[in-house]
């Protein structure tokens, strides 16, 4: 669902930048749907944003 590396995903999670991991078991992790979902979406917000032309 999203194509970062482990370890990019792991360093983003610790500086807040993506939500938080649960961890399963000792060899599993998941993260909440709803909050991956709303992450996507204020990245999506805030690339739009970013292409707009300012206004003159």
């Amino acid at each position: 669902m999203i194509p970062l590396a482990d370890r990019t995903i792991f360093d983003m999670e610790k500086r807040g930048d993506f939500p938080t991991r649960i961890t399963l078991n000792s060899r599993n992790v998941a993260w909440d749907l709803a909050e991956v979902e709303a992450w996507i979406g204020a990245k999506k917000t805030s690339s739009e944003r970013a292409r707009r032309p300012f206004a003159a």
